[in-house]
């Protein structure tokens, strides 16, 4: 029978903003800064009593004055200071944490990949040419006051109406991102520091859901050299040099 795979929990982060740091060869890596600030164990979520397994995180400091009552009475039960910020992830039956466990940092290793979400930027009201990019109409030749336009939407008669989903100015950015495979970087676990390769939505500041990443993309690996029954390397056939 197929070993179930086990699911471990995530992790939430606050967004610093972008760096670089060098590695062994000496390559700068554009990286995102994460910050882990008291990362714990909120609630744990079993099928007995809620229906499904999941452990329930909260992140960040929250002052008690602006928490209210049956959340100050939640958290009193846990033992646990009130938190900025609470998320859920599902995970599977062996990787359930105690209440009041920290996660921190290192849970996660460099060079995995991991996956990220959160809201992205919000841009406000935006055209069509910045919000789908658009090419415009024409800059001459009868086109008045209507250069950065998205050109007809409807139709005649039948069906009569605008297709949901059309392309068209509205409200952009302020959306629900998942980013996947960014590999993790750097690790700095007393800072409470995450580097994640690559560039993770969300205004800084933002709150960042980091999980494992759920394809398992895996770094190019070079072939082996093909070695012959007698154990020796074969050497590379060379092709003969044409007649000048």
């Amino acid at each position: 029978m197929s070993q179930t795979k086990t699911i471990r929990t995530g992790l939430l982060g606050k967004k610093l903003g972008m760096t670089r740091i060098f590695n062994e060869d000496g390559e700068h890596v554009p990286v995102t800064v994460l910050h882990i600030e008291q990362c714990q164990i909120t609630g744990v979520r079993t099928k007995d009593k809620n229906g499904y397994t999941a452990l329930q995180l909260g992140s960040g400091k929250a002052k008690v004055k602006n928490t209210s009552k049956p959340m100050r009475e939640y958290y009193a039960k846990a033992q646990i200071e009130p938190k900025a910020k609470l998320i859920e992830f599902r995970v599977s039956d062996d990787a359930l944490l105690e209440v009041g466990a920290e996660i921190k940092a290192d849970h996660f290793k460099v060079g995995q990949f991991v996956d990220v979400t959160s809201t992205s930027i919000g841009k406000g009201f935006a055209g069509p040419m910045k919000r789908w990019n658009f090419g415009g109409l024409r800059a001459t030749h009868g086109v008045s006051i209507r250069h950065r336009s998205h050109g007809s939407t409807g139709h005649r008669q039948d069906p009569g109406r605008v297709f949901k989903g059309k392309k068209m100015a509205g409200h952009m950015g302020d959306k629900r991102i998942t980013t996947l495979n960014l590999m993790v970087a750097g690790v700095d676990a007393e800072q409470g520091l995450l580097m994640l390769r690559g560039a993770v939505p969300g205004a800084e500041g933002a709150w960042v859901r980091v999980r494992d990443s759920i394809k398992n993309k895996k770094a190019k690996v070079k072939q082996a050299p093909k070695i012959d029954k007698k154990g020796e390397k074969k050497a590379a056939e060379k092709k003969p040099e044409k007649a000048a």
